[in-house]
């Protein structure tokens, strides 16, 4: 009742002023009271007459507007349903990766670029915070002339028993040179913000710089060009049965004076194959030996996994990552190999990696190495296809010492991966005493020296040719008793 009121309030309140105005109006002036009634009828229907030709315009208008989406949604009924070559979802799904690829390459470039920028640009700075030499104490029984200061490069090119002429040595003499007020450094100069870094992009790790020694470094890499790497095999078992379950493919590198019983390990080499560039190779050759390792493996009809840690260098390289999916989807005996990468490697996953890494999902393993701290995220890593987390042992018996508490308590770690369908592997097991604590905290597997060290895989698995199926043969003729084709033949 309320709001019909409302409305017409207005209308309301017009008919009752009428009816007090017009009513006495009418029994002492009818012929007045007449016309001014008509005269507001009159202008009552023009209004209403207007009104109603707006409301037909606004119709019209409205009709027409009805009328062409209509037509357009007729149209595009009419496109969508007729069919065009070339859309079908497989084609749409190959030109979607294509161009994922191809921005995550373009992406790497764009990065590598920005971190050679940087670090020329802290170079520099380095350089130009280099403070000058101050002149060395002067005597007061020789007076000294006056003499240029050589410029900082010259100085540091001379050797530690030079002194300039008319100069006594101090007293302690340091084998640098200090000055006694060190100049003021020059903050290193900010990249420029540019496009690229508004978003946050992972940035393409730079190897550590080893001590430069020019004769060692051509020894390791004539023997790396020369066939001197090795893959060798460490177990993996089972807590408590020992039972060997897996094994972890390491690489070796024979250098030159070392002789044939002592090959070096990757920290020998690998910081020095990474300042050349030759980590790729070295993850290709190293997996070309490793599926050799999983085949045998599988002719014997063993179900053992082969673990291979995979350089991070090697994800900013599609064409590794393309070869080793043709490889596994012509070969399904290689479903027992594992791919391992840093946790840094799978929290910083871009769009091109995980477009590479994908499609390998399902027809190997991958494995998640060398993490940082214990916060993992069973949901997220199981989405990512990872089967197995390996963890340093000192990391899970003293977490407190290296930082890596995580949310859960270190007994439940294992629990918790293992409910995703993740086995935790503890690794660089040293100890025997370590053995019951890590049982005591639910690890499953581990793996180190106090089980067995890495031994090298023999010659014949690398070099075995691989096995043909025999052709099937026809059943020789069965010998049969003369008795028995007698009494056939009664």
């Amino acid at each position: 009742m309320v709001p019909v009121l409302g409305r017409y309030a207005g209308l309301l309140t017009v008919a009752l002023i009428g009816l007090v105005v017009f009513g006495p109006l009418a029994v002492f002036l009818p012929l007045w009271s007449s016309l001014t009634l008509g005269a507001v009828a009159a202008a009552a229907s023009g209004l209403a007459l207007a009104r109603i030709k707006t409301l037909t315009e606004r119709c019209e208008k409205l009709s027409g507007e009805v009328d062409l989406l209509s037509r357009r949604l007729l149209k595009v009924e009419t496109t969508g349903a007729k069919p065009t070559p070339g859309s079908g979802e497989a084609a749409l799904r190959a030109q979607i990766e294509e161009l994922t690829v191809e921005f995550g390459l373009l992406s790497g470039i764009v990065r590598d670029l920005t971190t050679v920028v940087s670090t020329q640009d802290t170079e520099i700075a380095s350089f130009k915070a280099r403070p000058e030499p101050a002149p060395p104490p002067r005597t007061a029984a020789a007076p000294i002339p006056a003499v240029v200061p050589p410029p900082p490069a010259a100085v540091a090119r001379q050797p530690a028993a030079f002194q300039p002429p008319d100069v006594q040595p101090p007293a302690p003499a340091p084998p640098v040179f200090e000055p006694p007020v060190p100049a003021r450094p020059i903050p290193p100069r900010p990249v420029p913000p540019g496009p690229i870094q508004t978003r946050p992009i992972q940035t393409r790790p730079i190897p550590p710089r080893p001590a430069r020694d020019p004769a060692s470094e051509a020894e390791i890499i004539r023997a790396f060009e020369e066939d001197g790497l090795e893959i060798h095999l460490q177990p993996v078992v089972s807590l408590p049965q020992r039972k060997v379950v897996a094994y972890e493919a390491l690489a070796r590198l024979r250098i030159g004076d070392l002789g044939p019983a002592a090959p070096a390990e990757p920290e020998a080499f690998l910081p020095v194959l990474e300042r050349y560039g030759r980590t790729t190779e070295l993850d290709r050759r190293m997996l070309q030996r490793a599926s050799l390792v999983v085949r045998h493996l599988a002719r014997r009809g063993s179900d053992t996994l082969l673990t291979y840690s995979l350089s991070p260098l090697s994800l900013f390289e599609p064409g590794l990552l393309r070869e080793l999916g043709r490889t596994v989807a012509e070969d399904p005996s290689l479903a027992g190999l594992v791919i391992a990468l840093p946790q840094a490697s799978w929290r910083g996953l871009d769009a091109g990696q995980r477009g590479l890494l994908m499609p390998l999902r399902g027809r190997i393993g991958f494995s998640l190495d060398r993490p940082d701290d214990l916060r993992f995220d069973a949901v997220e890593l199981a989405a990512l296809g990872i089967g197995q987390v390996r963890v340093p042992a000192a990391m899970l018996l003293r977490p407190q010492a290296g930082g890596s508490l995580s949310d859960i308590a270190v007994e439940d770690t294992g629990p918790a991966l293992a409910r995703a369908g993740i086995r935790l592997v503890a690794t660089g097991v040293g100890d025997e005493a370590d053995i019951p604590d890590l049982i005591d905290l639910d690890v499953p597997f581990a793996q180190g020296v106090v089980f067995a060290a890495p031994r090298p895989v023999r010659a014949e698995v690398l070099t075995a040719p691989p096995e043909t199926p025999a052709p099937p043969t026809e059943p020789a003729p069965e010998r049969r008793p003369f008795r028995s084709v007698l009494r056939r033949a009664v």
